[in-house]
């Protein structure tokens, strides 16, 4: 991990994905002064900007963190990935419930 915002870094992904610097600013609804202290490392980004950045340089939000300096948060994982995990879950209670009716359906059923 970066102790430090890694600039050269960012500006090699940016380069790399045909972006520049005004392209972070307006994802992350910055202005130029703003993003300049950010590459400075005199501006922390939230877990949101990180999630945001992740998507712009097409790579991870923990590689983004770690470029980013040592306090920059890892965003958890993002909403849709929580839904659909949830559902998951979900479903095997479900399942597990129906299960359950069953068997006591079956035990009343008994003489």
């Amino acid at each position: 991990m970066a102790l430090f915002f890694d600039s050269q870094w960012f500006d090699a992904r940016l380069a790399a994905v045909g972006l520049d610097r005004g392209a972070v600013a307006a994802a992350l609804g910055l202005n130029a002064g703003q993003i300049a202290e950010v590459w400075k490392d005199q501006r922390e980004l939230s877990a949101h900007d990180v999630r945001l950045l992740s998507m712009l340089l097409s790579v991870s939000p923990a590689e983004i963190a770690t470029h980013a300096g040592v306090s920059t948060p890892v965003p958890k994982a993002a909403p849709s990935q929580d839904l659909a995990e949830i559902g998951e879950r979900l479903m095997q209670v479900e399942r597990t419930l129906a299960e359950i009716k069953a068997l006591i359906l079956d035990l009343r059923a008994k003489p």
